[in-house]
């Protein structure tokens, strides 16, 4: 269950950094809750992680498709 707090203690912070105004303070708080995040997610049982993988790739295929058929 400490997957899911690291996950959250990340998202949190990242939703901090978007309302910081300071450019340095934003960076640094960004990448700050990146590595929470990413250790959450390598921390959470295989089976959340392949549920994500699932929807990042059909989200992106989905997003392919749209820009395939403007052309």
């Amino acid at each position: 269950m400490t997957y899911f707090l690291f996950l959250t203690i990340g998202f949190a912070i990242i939703w901090l950094a978007i309302n910081i105004k300071e450019e340095v303070l934003r960076i640094s708080t960004v990448i700050m809750g990146t590595l929470l995040s990413i250790w959450g997610f390598s921390l959470s049982p295989t089976p959340f992680q392949v549920a994500i993988e699932v929807v990042g790739v059909v989200s992106v295929f989905s997003f392919c498709v749209q820009c395939w058929s403007k052309d």
